[in-house]
Order: C-alpha cells, then sequence, then structure tokens
C-alpha cells in the first residue's frame, strides 16, 4: 500500500518551516513534496537592509534541495502552474503533475503593483517584498545618494504589511545621515492606515505615539488616510480621504526615490477556484486551517483570508506575522498527525502576534495576544535593543532553516527576547 502524499507548495517562511514540522510529525506515516518557485529560501525580514546594502543577498538565501534531502522531504523548484483541488492534483510549470491526499497551501501573495498606475519596479517606485526587488532598490538607493532629492516611502491602498514600510523609511534615515547626506532629502510617509502605528492592527500598545515621535525626531513627514491615485516618473498623485469616504485633499508628492509596499491578492495558481478562496484570491479556512470545501486543503501565512480589523476610510488589510505564521503551521502538522491516525483535526493555531521592527540605530517591538482586538497582551517598546535583537534573529531563524530544524521557535525566541526587556525596565 501506498503512503499519503502531503504537498506543500510554497517554499517562503511558512511553506519551508511547515515542511520541517510536518515532516516531523508525521515520520514514516506519509511522504511529504514540496513545491517551489525557485530552489532557494530568502528570508524576507533582511530585504530592507539588502536595499542599503547591510546585507548582500548570499546572506540571506539557503538552498533548499539538499536540506530537504537531507530531511526525506521531496522538493521540485519548476512552480506551481495551477491547483486543481477537486481532482487531487497540481499542474506543475513543467507540464508535469503531481498527486496529493492532502495539500498545504504556503503560496504568499501575489503583489498587486498593476492595480495603480505606474507604481512598483516596472513603474517608477522600488520595492522590498523579494530579495529581487531589494536589489534593484539599492542600485536605485546609490543613486539617490549621489543626486540627492526627495523620498516617499510607504503602503497603498489595501497593503496589509505596514512594518516594512516604517522600518524601511527609518533604515533609510539612519543610512543616509551615514553618509552626511540626510540634509538634502526631505522624506514624506504615505500610508492607507487610519493613524501612524495603525498597522492593520488598530495599533498595538502605544504604537502610535512611538511612531510618530520617532518620525518628529528623524523629520518625517507624513500623510494617513492616502489613497494613491497613480505614479509617474518624480511625482504621486495621494488622495487624502475624510472618515465619510470623500477626498479631504489631493497632494502631488514630488520624490527623487520611492519604496511603496501594495496590496496583496492571491497567487495566479489558486487564485479564482471556488470554494477554495475569496473574491481576492485568499484561501478561505476554519479553525482549524482547513478549507471547509475542500477539507484534505490546508491554508496558512500570508495566503489565508482575514477580515480587516474594523472599517476605515481607506482599505487596510491584517498583516500575518511570522509568531501567527508559525502556529498555523503547528496547528496543521498536528491536525494532519491526527487525520493519519484516524483522529478528527483539532488543533487551532494562535492568532498573536510579536514583531520586531529595526529602525537601523533602534527600533520598536511589539506583542499583541491575540492580534484582533480586544486583547489579553497589548505591549510595546523601543530601543537599541531591538535593532540587536533583529539582527540576532535573523542568524538564528537562517540557521534554523540551514538545518531543517522542526520545533517551534518564534514563541520562544521573542518572548524570550521582550520578556527579558520587560523585565528590565
Amino acid at each position: 500500500m501506498e503512503k499519503p502524499v502531503i504537498a506543500i507548495l510554497g517554499a517562503g517562511l511558512g511553506g519551508t518551516v511547515a515542511a520541517f514540522e510536518i515532516k516531523a510529525a508525521v515520520g514514516a506515516r506519509a511522504d511529504v513534496t514540496v513545491v517551489s518557485q525557485g530552489d532557494t529560501f530568502h528570508f524576507v525580514p533582511s530585504n530592507p537592509w539588502v536595499a542599503v546594502r547591510w546585507r548582500k543577498r548570499g546572506d540571506i538565501e539557503v538552498k533548499l534541495p539538499p536540506v530537504m534531502k537531507k530531511k526525506g522531504i521531496g522538493f521540485t523548484g519548476v512552480g506551481a502552474k495551477r491547483v486543481h483541488p477537486a481532482e487531487n492534483r497540481i499542474e506543475l510549470n513543467d507540464g508535469q503533475d503531481l498527486k496529493y491526499d492532502y495539500l498545504v497551501l504556503a503560496t504568499g501573495p501575489e503583489l498587486a503593483f498593476d492595480e495603480i498606475e505606474g507604481l512598483g519596479p516596472q513603474g517608477f517606485t522600488q520595492s522590498v517584498c523579494h530579495v529581487e526587488h531589494a536589489e534593484k532598490t539599492s542600485e536605485a538607493f546609490e543613486a539617490l545618494v549621489k543626486n540627492p532629492g526627495p523620498i516617499v516611502v510607504g503602503a497603498v491602498q489595501g497593503a496589509s504589511c505596514f512594518g516594512p514600510a516604517y522600518e524601511f523609511a527609518m533604515i533609510l534615515d539612519t543610512e543616509l545621515r551615514r553618509r552626511k547626506v540626510r540634509d538634502r532629502v526631505p522624506m514624506t510617509f504615505v500610508t492607507a492606515e487610519p493613524y501612524i502605528g495603525h498597522l492593520g492592527l488598530d495599533g498595538v500598545g502605544d504604537t502610535k505615539g512611538m511612531l510618530e515621535s520617532e518620525m518628529r525626531d528623524r523629520h518625517i513627514k507624513w500623510i494617513t488616510n492616502a489613497r494613491v491615485a497613480k505614479v509617474e516618473s518624480g511625482v504621486m498623485d495621494v488622495e487624502e480621504v475624510a472618515d465619510d469616504g470623500s477626498v479631504k485633499a489631493r497632494h502631488e508628492v514630488p520624490f527623487a526615490f520611492s519604496m511603496m509596499l501594495p496590496a496583496f491578492r492571491g497567487v495566479s495558481a489558486i487564485r479564482g477556484i471556488e470554494g477554495l478562496t475569496n473574491p481576492r484570491g485568499f484561501i478561505v479556512i476554519d479553525k482549524n486551517q482547513r478549507n471547509p470545501t475542500y477539507p484534505n486543503v490546508f491554508g496558512l501565512g500570508v495566503a489565508v483570508a482575514i477580515p480587516p480589523v474594523g472599517k476605515t476610510p481607506v482599505p487596510v488589510g491584517v498583516p500575518k506575522t511570522g509568531f501567527m505564521i508559525e502556529s498555523m503551521v503547528t496547528a496543521i502538522a498536528r491536525n494532519l498527525s491526527a487525520i493519519l491516525d484516524g483522529q478528527p483535526a483539532t488543533a487551532e493555531a494562535t492568532w498573536n502576534a510579536i514583531c520586531l521592527a529595526d529602525f537601523g540605530d533602534g527600533g520598536v517591538a511589539f506583542i499583541a495576544q491575540p492580534q484582533i482586538p480586544p486583547r489579553n497582551v497589548n505591549w510595546a517598546a523601543e530601543g537599541r535593543w531591538v535593532h540587536l535583537a533583529k539582527v540576532g534573529f535573523e542568524k538564528y531563524f537562517i540557521g534554523k532553516v540551514a538545518r531543517g530544524e522542526a520545533e517551534p521557535f518564534y514563541e520562544k525566541l521573542m518572548l524570550d527576547l521582550i520578556g527579558a526587556r520587560k523585565l528590565k525596565a
């Protein structure tokens, strides 16, 4: 009798960790195979550092085939063209099919640059969403240093990942001061958030006060409730929206360099599959990470559908932080193990947020438990220790991927770091 096949689509933070943890949970009872677009893991949180050349691409990469082979996990880097959940198969980009008994979707998002005219690396703004984008951004940044001018950084309407925008704005400020050209580079932060520090979470602790203060100290102006109408060479057309949805003001914001985070949507391999995804292409899941229409399909990470925390004048999504993703992985691993034993899938993820936001020479850390308010824990702190902690965490995480270690790590590491700081406060 052939073993059941568990296929994992995606090999980013969620998919790679899922492969290790699921294989550890199911052991010899099932074969585990990963389908990835390419054969390399990238530590995405380090992309802002790549963009200012504090890191090289090779510093944040791990080649996955030898690691997967060592752990007894199948791997292909050809990528998926389309998932066919009614047929239990993945149509691969090389024309072959992968049949599965259980599917874990960890695809990450597709970046919706095309939804705004002139947005993105093919238009007039830069990105730190992929390491390829970050490398291109580093070239644009070097050009800015040679010929200083205004900067615009932020996140457009529908974005759900705001932390990297704040990180990059502060990192730019830090590096420009080191290069002795900050005085010739006015900076504006443009965001769909209703207020600075909202983060798609309606704030955590005093993130509003902390981040506003940080921006004032760094001479960064901001526009909130911002809807980017279009981007042209050297100018961003921004509509500032009032609480009733009307346009309160229009701004033509000049820039010599801009990095704007886009909205996300589901990837083309799954988008538009009735019963599997919502209209934006995100995977519909229940409390056990299973799709109600196709219960042998699980979803995790940025690819899953989560409703916003509340109505805002400009659409704002909810981030899926590393700790939250890890808890989804653990729930899926436990549920697959239970199913293989003939037991019901009852494990649920703990959707909490723990984040270290690096500012180059400091940073902000926060804990939101649960992620969506009201919360049992609602805490934020700042200081140089956050930058040092993030540097340590980067090395720790990349090392664990390179070794193929399966144990959950976010909760212990983050709570140890932040908890130790709280005790000293």
